[in-house]
């Protein structure tokens, strides 16, 4: 048996084992008439006079009438009944009505639901709005992709079509209406906003579509809160920039920069300020324990071999055992990570300094103790760089793309490196960094395909400052010591 398609939600069209079926505009119009119809038989004079008064010709006598009929049903038949006579038809069936006289010929179309689109649109927007959000859904996004246009547009405005017309419009209203609730409630605004957008374009005059596609919009205002900006890097996970604290990413493992010699001391800012990130993690995250902190990072640097210790009376204040800079020990606090990365000098004379290059390495070795540490978890980074251990060649944007730069060349060669990098903005440094400069970079430097340039954002690349990106594993473990990640 041929698999028959009548699409009525739009221009008319017959598809017969999802191959077009090829109709006359008459025959086309004799079809919408019968979908009209909603599978009530309708008499030969009456197809006649609303089919072809649609074509501008005016009736004429009874048995012309009956002859342009079936001419048009026979074509129609070919299609829909190969084969077949009109008593023996399955799709489009001839009937006596004995509606006076003596009986009038009538043809009946027989489709079931999955043979017409509209009754198909019916039974999914029926279905779904006595189910759960979830399924709701799913049944009014199906239905709705039926839609390509007007309903029974060959109809123009007859008398036949507007009852079918009219239910059909209204179901296409609160279709579009409760799919938007839907979405709502299973807190997709994000799917639910651009149904809400069409119709307010469509119904510029209707308050109530603009009143929820304000209340759309505001939610999703809500939903990214600080969020800046959002951008799926290829080959990996989202970049995310966002106004606000570091400390307050709970959903995210924490990259902290450290001096090479992972100091702690905060007492009268002597060694580490208190304002600093570092200076912070011990009240924000240990409690005020420093020796906790201390205790876990001691655990972590055990692995590595140190470059150098510092004599007493060269470096009198802190701790004096030097790391390769780039050394990264995750600390596992409250079941995430604390990714602690050594990136600046803290000279003998308690001033951290560093470097383009510096940074560039320290972020080459980083990325690695990410991936295998970081259980594929949202990693959120501050603008290492930018406090007090500042990078003076490089501004708050540049330190910006520098970082992103290096995240995106990792995840060339690991996509599996982490689904997000968050790069946290504090409010203070914001209006000292340009995003336009990150946007034009994203768009230009990251499209598929392409490598950034030294040129693309004005900080080269690892080749360009004299720093490989390889890094050795040494096998610690990432427990709540930590492990580390270096070079030796």
């Amino acid at each position: 048996m041929a698999r028959i398609r009548v699409s009525v939600l739009g221009p008319a069209r017959l598809e017969v084992d999802g191959v077009p079926a090829r109709l006359t505009p008459l025959t086309t119009r004799l079809l919408v008439r019968l979908v009209a119809a909603d599978g009530e038989p309708v008499p030969v004079r009456r197809l006649h006079r609303d089919v072809w008064a649609l074509d501008g010709e005016q009736p004429h006598a009874a048995q012309r009438h009956r002859n342009e009929v079936q001419k048009r049903v026979l074509e129609l038949r070919r299609a829909l009944d190969p084969g077949q006579r009109g008593d023996g038809a399955r799709v489009l069936r001839t009937e006596q009505l004995l509606a006076g006289p003596a009986p009038e010929t009538a043809y009946r179309l027989v489709l079931a639901p999955d043979e017409l689109d509209c009754a198909e649109f019916t039974d999914l927007v029926d279905s779904a709005l006595l189910a759960a959000p979830a399924s709701a859904a799913d049944r009014l996004a199906a239905a709705l992709a039926l839609v390509r246009g007007r309903p029974l547009a060959e109809a123009g405005d007859e008398d036949f079509a507007r009852p079918l017309v009219r239910r059909l419009t209204a179901l296409y209203e609160t279709a579009r209406r409760q799919l938007i609730r839907s979405r709502m409630d299973l807190g997709r605004h994000d799917l639910a906003l651009p149904v809400a957008e069409r119709m307010a374009r469509e119904r510029p005059d209707d308050q109530d579509v603009a009143e929820l596609l304000g209340s759309l919009r505001a939610r999703l205002r809500e939903r990214h809160g600080r969020e800046l900006l959002r951008q799926p890097l290829p080959g990996a996970g989202d970049l995310v920039v966002v106004r606000g604290d570091l400390f307050d990413q709970e959903d995210a493992n924490l990259v902290v920069g450290f001096t090479d010699t992972f100091d702690t001391a905060t007492e009268q800012d002597l060694v580490i300020s208190r304002e600093s990130v570092q200076g912070q993690l011990v009240d924000r995250l240990f409690g005020g324990e420093r020796k906790l902190l201390d205790d876990r990072l001691q655990a972590g640097l055990r692995a590595l071999r140190p470059l150098r210790t510092e004599r007493v009376q060269d470096k009198p204040r802190g701790r004096r055992v030097r790391y390769p800079l780039g050394t990264t020990v995750p600390l596992t606090v409250d079941g995430r990570r604390v990714f602690a990365v050594a990136y600046s000098r803290l000279g003998n004379d308690l001033v951290a300094r560093s470097g383009p290059a510096d940074l560039r390495a320290s972020l080459n070795t980083l990325w690695p103790a990410v991936a295998r540490y970081g259980m594929y978890r949202p990693v959120a980074i501050p603008l290492i760089g930018s406090g007090l251990a500042r990078i003076v060649e490089l501004d708050r944007t540049r330190l910006l793309l520098m970082i992103v730069q290096s995240f995106a060349d990792h995840c060339r060669r690991d996509p599996a490196t982490a689904p997000e990098l968050r790069v946290v903005i504090r409010p203070a440094d914001l209006e000292r960094t340009d995003l336009s400069v990150l946007g034009t970079y994203l768009r230009t430097a990251l499209l598929p395909g392409s490598r950034p340039s030294p040129d693309s954002t004005g900080i080269g690349t690892s080749a360009d400052v004299g720093v490989g990106t390889g890094s050795q594993d040494t096998g610690a473990d990432a427990g709540d010591s930590g492990g580390a990640y270096g070079r030796r």
